[in-house]
């Protein structure tokens, strides 16, 4: 059985390109089951659309599996498409968010064969065993299929309960060099050393989230947040600093750090450890909380910590509140206040295009930001299958068609659906307006054409060599 894997691209124009963390896991487990494989890495080496042709016609394939979050889903659409005028009696399996949430459409409107719902390590081998063996789908759990014009969804998967019982993942099926090399273009100034110096990678330490955000959907939405221990993250760090000499290890989870016990447990093992790198995390605005976690925050920037990013999102209480956010403002600032003063990067993300958002309110989120001298990674509200903003619009009317919106999703700093009360351009202005008053109130230089769209996040205590 010829099996090809494939990693798509979302974004070709940009210099970044950042490790393919859940795929890397399931093509881990593919090889570890005895699978063996072809990868196409459009992200890697950004192919053409000829290219890309020429590879798959290159070979007669049985199996092809790839997946991307739901933003992803036309570049699915399209490569299905073109798999089955090279291989009509291929098997197409898709993953990740564009399965789990809108596995329906994605069926009955695409050429895909197969929806992976949730986690794929496990099912990903199940499908393969099934489809070499010849024996009925339905034997799977987890996954959406087609079967007499009616999708099919067999019984959830029962949930990886511990997910340091992993294998470590096998980063050696990629071209490791041209991520670690990508991975650095994503790290933002002011650095450690020189960027050219940097060998950079992801790493994950944790599934799903605590926060229920009416914005967001991930692939972990409904499953208990999880977290790796201390000793498997660091003996997997350890690894890769022996075998590739990384130096800088992004840990970009949804929730990387999500209590004082775990991180000052994380920390501690750094330490003893003697694990020299430097590291970067998202974590909850409220982790810290009182001038008592100095101590705790300085053993972080000793352990190779150099900075965490934290939502924001909003400033407003009222649209807090909508986004079923409990953290307020002053828990935001007073988080914000101790990683500065002990010398660490502070970065945040704002959401703007509630129903409830105004000129007023987008100045109020503004205002907080330039108060705690953070540069924001800036997003209109982006409702994507399966969030109850999703919900909301589809009630209301501003989404239609699931398939036509979904044809024309692209990334959060893109206007796709605007349920304030302004205009498109009233509402896209303020927006821009309020980014330059923090580019020139922080004294960042950012050209116009960059406020929204930056290659990194801002922090704070930024250069201007950018």
């Amino acid at each position: 059985m010829n099996i090809l894997v494939i990693n798509i691209c979302l974004r070709p124009e940009s210099p970044v390109k950042l490790f393919p963390v859940g795929l890397g896991y399931i093509t881990t487990a593919m090889k570890n089951a005895g699978f063996d494989f072809d990868l196409l890495d459009i992200n890697a080496y950004r192919y053409t659309d000829g290219q890309i042709e020429q590879f798959i016609r290159g070979r007669k394939y049985d199996v092809i599996c790839m997946g991307t979050v739901v933003t992803g889903y036309r570049i699915i659409k399209s490569l299905a498409a073109l798999i089955k005028k090279c291989h009509p009696y291929s098997k197409i399996i898709v993953g990740n968010t564009v399965a789990t949430s809108v596995f329906d459409t994605l069926l009955r409107r695409t050429k895909v064969d197969i929806a992976v719902i949730g986690e794929g390590e496990e099912t990903i081998v199940d499908i393969l065993r099934k489809l070499s063996e010849s024996k009925p789908l339905e034997e799977v759990c987890g996954i959406c299929f087609m079967k007499d014009g009616n999708v099919v969804c067999t019984p959830p998967r029962p949930l990886i309960k511990d997910i340091s019982s992993l294998p470590f993942m096998n980063y050696s099926l990629f071209d490791l060099e041209i991520y670690i090399d990508g991975t650095k273009q994503r790290i933002n100034d002011p650095l450690p050393i020189p960027r050219e110096e940097i060998r950079a990678l992801q790493v994950s330490i944790a599934r799903g989230c605590i926060a229920k955000c009416t914005f967001c959907y991930h692939i972990f939405q409904d499953m208990p947040y999880r977290r790796r221990t201390s000793e498997s993250i660091v003996t997997e760090i350890k690894s890769l600093i022996e075998k590739y000499s990384i130096n800088f290890v992004i840990f970009w989870d949804d929730l990387a750090l999500s209590s004082k016990k775990h991180t000052l447990e994380f920390v501690e093992k750094i330490l003893n450890e003697k694990a020299k790198f430097y590291w970067m995390a998202n974590c909850r605005p409220n982790l810290f909380d009182d001038e008592a976690d100095m101590p705790m925050i300085e053993n972080m920037k000793e352990a190779g910590c150099l900075g965490l990013c934290y939502g924001l999102e909003s400033a407003d209480s009222n649209i807090l509140r909508e986004m079923k956010r409990r953290i307020p403002v002053n828990q935001f600032s007073k988080q914000t206040r101790l990683l500065q003063k002990a010398g660490l990067q502070t970065w945040t993300t704002v959401v703007f295009g509630y129903p409830q958002e105004t000129p007023e309110t987008i100045k109020k989120t503004f205002d907080a930001c330039i108060e705690n001298n953070i540069y924001p990674s800036t997003g209109y509200l982006l409702p994507l299958p399966g969030s109850q903003m999703y919900d909301y619009a589809v009630r209301h009317g501003f989404i239609e068609d699931e398939e036509s919106y979904l044809l024309r999703l692209g990334d959060r700093q893109d206007l796709r659906v605007n349920m304030t009360q302004m205009s498109d351009e009233e509402f896209a202005a303020h927006v821009v307006n309020g980014l330059q008053r923090c580019n020139e109130k922080l004294n960042l230089g950012l050209e116009k054409d960059k406020l929204i769209k930056t290659q990194y996040y801002r922090g704070a205590s930024q250069s201007k060599s950018f």
